[in-house]
């Protein structure tokens, strides 16, 4: 007899394991053991022989894999409303960043905020997340650019993943700014990220992957390789920030450092769209950052298609540029600014974003040994998921075969 802790009856699947479709399988089930997937299929080619200690009634709704943001900055300290504000008053950035705004003004507040408030405040956001069907979600540090708050976020970002029913990536985003003690001494501070703050963070099991910002008002190309080099070093993968604002070429030192992700990329050029095919490298678009700053330069949607480049879509959660805590929106902006198509966007959250963090053999799909993260949606068709602005469908979502309760 064929034994499973728990089953799941009268669903739909949209198993995304198609490479040209969402994977249906109308009128299914699937099972659960030891947390992982054990069996799936149609409800007719059920065993006959199965027993299951629980078995759960899906109500006809759609069964997609649990949903992954693998791109945000969500742990953090302090409120931008006032920039925001302030921006649309017609003041320049350039202005609020001379007077102590923009990225160094979350990082005095961070810096500040007991590990306590920074969970606390962050709990609020992760929840927003897991009630939409988020099961994995990456956690950027970035907003303490000196060793002691940059442990601290990271710390709550593991603590995030023990207290509540997500899987966690953690990413060390030291290479975010230049704080305000090393003010012209980019390489020194720099020297100090690869030297002692990452190898401590290392030391201490806090760190997934190495990240950095890859801009004019950000790192140069040869100083985020520097961060790379230091990433290799310590054996992590690498991801970057890269052409946002302008083509520094980061897509393409990215992929030759065999990077799991480029993130934003409208400025992407050919050369670093090559350079991500042949690596591997995916393409995470972040359409909360696009419409908050009122971008109007896409990201070369169709040349990655054209290539075969995945993409992946993410929150980009942030208090600056993206204060944003729903996946489901970032689908539908992903569809109406981007052009991207329903599947495209499922296929994003999912699959290629599973990808983008290393986790393909272990989430983004319905498949047989892969962890039992799924969402259950009030839904007609999968494509719905990326239409309805403001809705969230989700009936249900089980996270490592147990359901979750908020």
């Amino acid at each position: 007899m064929v034994h499973w802790d728990s089953l799941w009856i009268n669903v739909h699947l949209a198993t995304m394991c198609d490479g040209d479709g969402y994977g249906t399988i109308r009128d299914a089930a699937i099972a659960v053991r030891d947390g992982k997937i054990a069996w799936l299929g149609a409800s007719a080619a059920l065993p006959g022989d199965y027993a299951a200690d629980q078995t759960h009634d899906g109500q006809g709704c759609w069964l997609t894999p649990g949903l992954i943001d693998c791109h945000s900055h969500i742990v953090y300290a302090g409120n931008r409303s006032d920039e925001f504000e302030a921006r649309l008053n017609g003041v320049a950035y350039e202005e609020i960043a001379r007077k102590g705004g923009g990225i160094l003004s979350t990082v005095r507040a961070t810096r500040a905020a007991s590990a306590d408030e920074l969970m606390q405040a962050s709990l609020t956001r992760v929840h927003s997340l897991l009630r939409e069907g988020v099961t994995t979600l990456e956690i950027k540090s970035g907003y303490g650019l000196d060793l002691q708050t940059e442990a601290k976020m990271l710390r709550v970002a593991r603590q995030i993943g023990r207290d509540l029913p997500v899987r966690i990536k953690t990413t060390f985003l030291g290479a975010h700014a230049l704080p305000p003690e090393y003010a012209g001494r980019a390489d020194d501070y720099l020297s100090a990220v690869c030297e002692q703050i990452l190898p401590a963070l290392v030391g201490e099991g806090l760190v997934d992957a190495v990240d950095a910002f890859c801009e004019h008002i950000g790192f140069s190309a040869a100083q985020t390789e520097r961060v790379f080099q230091a990433a290799q070093r310590a054996g992590l993968p690498v991801k970057l920030h890269a052409e946002q604002l302008s083509d520094q070429g980061g897509a393409a030192l990215t992929a030759r450092y065999h990077g799991l992700s480029a993130d934003h990329l409208e400025h992407l050029s050919a050369q670093g769209i090559a350079a991500m095919q042949t690596h591997g490298t995916v393409a995470v678009l972040l359409p909360g950052a696009y419409y908050f700053l009122r971008e109007t330069k896409l990201p070369p949607i169709a040349a990655l298609r054209e290539a075969g480049v995945p993409m992946a879509l993410a929150t980009d959660c942030n208090p600056g540029t993206s204060p944003m805590t729903s996946l489901l929106l970032a689908m539908n902006m992903g569809c109406t600014l981007f052009r991207m198509t329903p599947l495209e966007a499922l296929q994003g959250v999912t699959l290629h974003a599973a990808r983008a963090l290393g986790l393909q053999d272990q989430a983004g799909s319905l498949t047989i040994g892969k962890a039992a993260d799924f969402a259950l949606w009030s839904i007609d068709r999968p494509g719905d998921l990326a239409y309805a602005i403001g809705a969230n469908p989700c009936y249900a979502s089980v996270f490592s075969g147990s359901p979750r309760v908020f």
